[in-house]
């Protein structure tokens, strides 16, 4: 039996105790993924398999998930969400996945096991025919009135063997957002027309939550699939790189400025180019697979630049020996003096910006932003990451298939 308050003290601290049991949760809140068997994982911040099993199993109505791939195993972390996703639909939730067509073949095992289920509804979207690129961006989005967005994809090597991180997304004009572009692109992949697709999303404005001090704006691309600049994620990156006063400090798989047909792309590059002129320190971490030709000279042409620092990340294999595609730096974010955050989808290449589906969410003000750049100085001053040294030659790791 609980016992009776004893004193005036007591009393005057039930009411904030009621209040703290009822309090609302943070409009945005962030999610890790930290390679196991290393020193990288934070107890203050919950784990990616976690938080998606949460999520699943409060659904009432809807799930709606939007991914590149779909990989699983059976003794891992993703098995759990996997069952999880097919318990909701027998308790009556309508479950929708959508997969880029380009990986369907290479992992088609996961995705015909869910479209088993009578309640799940799988389509394959091939946004190459339509934008150019790939289904790229990683989200669910549940009853309407949450979601998540990250860097995880629905793989199990991204539950526990990959740098990640990702939001829990509570605030609701973004959550709106991320359910109009999954109804969207739902009806792309089902031939629908994109002036068709688009329509529901061009009556609504580009998404933006305000909240005690703190200022949440989602954006998507690329542009030709949503309503026009307004909701672009590219133009929001560049201010907040061309605002920044002291620091700019940047994770991600690949930076790559030079594409494959040789052609520049611009716009992030000459703004951090920019920052580090007038003075603002630039610190960019990237994987060591970017150690492989038509990658590593870009790194090295911004390592000698007064103010900019590039340092690679490499992740030890596995006590169990090598896994194919894991053990890899994938958080994609940038905080702006410590106070400004973007995370979001894309690695820095032009195709994920201007022709591929991506997503990013942008936190000004609050305590994410601040936490978020703790974590790069922490990696940034492991023993996971090295400088790039401009004058090096450098051999590529070989992370696929051995």
């Amino acid at each position: 039996m609980r016992p009776a308050l004893r004193s005036m003290g007591d009393m005057t601290l039930a009411p904030l105790l009621l209040a703290l049991a009822f309090q609302a949760p943070p409009p945005v809140e962030l999610v890790e993924t930290m390679p196991v068997e290393t020193s990288l994982e934070h107890a203050d911040i919950p784990d990616a398999h976690a938080v998606w099993l949460e999520m699943i199993a409060g659904a009432r109505s809807s799930i709606d998930l939007a991914h590149f791939y779909a990989s699983n195993q059976a003794s891992s972390r993703l098995e759990p969400v996997v069952a999880a996703l097919e318990s909701a639909a027998q308790r009556g939730v309508a479950v929708r996945f959508l997969a880029e067509e380009k990986f369907v073949k290479t992992y088609p095992e996961t995705l015909e096991r869910l479209a088993r289920s009578p309640r799940i509804s799988v389509r394959r979207f091939e946004v190459a025919k339509i934008f150019g690129g790939v289904l790229h961006s990683k989200s669910m989005v549940v009853d309407g009135r949450e979601a998540f967005v990250g860097s995880q994809n629905f793989d199990w090597r991204a539950l526990e063997h990959i740098v990640e991180l990702g939001l829990r997304v509570r605030a609701p004009q973004s959550v709106r957002a991320f359910a109009a572009i999954f109804e969207c692109d739902w009806q792309l992949a089902g031939g629908a027309p994109v002036s068709e697709a688009l329509a529901p999303l061009r009556a609504l404005p580009a998404p933006v939550d305000e909240a005690d001090g703190v200022r949440i704006e989602t954006r998507f691309s690329p542009l030709a699939g949503i309503p026009g600049e307004p909701w672009w994620d590219l133009p929001e990156l560049v201010e907040r790189i061309d605002s920044a006063q002291r620091s700019l400090k940047l994770q991600m798989l690949t930076y790559r400025m030079v594409g494959r047909d040789k052609a520049y792309f611009a716009e992030l590059e000459t703004a951090l180019r920019r920052a580090a002129a007038r003075g603002v320190s630039v610190r960019l971490l990237v994987a060591d697979w970017g150690k492989r030709r038509g990658i590593v000279e870009g790194l090295q042409s911004l390592e000698p630049l007064e103010n900019i620092e590039v340092r690679f990340v490499t992740i030890p294999e596995h006590s169990s020996g090598h896994i194919p595609f894991g053990r890899v730096l994938h958080a994609k974010t940038l905080v702006a003096d410590g106070a400004r955050l973007w995370l979001g989808t894309s690695n820095w290449e032009h195709d994920y910006f201007h022709e591929s589906r991506n997503a990013s969410v942008f936190v000004d003000g609050g305590a994410l932003p601040p936490r978020v750049d703790a974590l790069h100085d922490e990696l940034w001053n492991s023993k996971y990451a090295q400088p790039v040294d401009p004058a090096a030659k450098y051999e590529a790791p070989r992370y696929g298939e051995r």
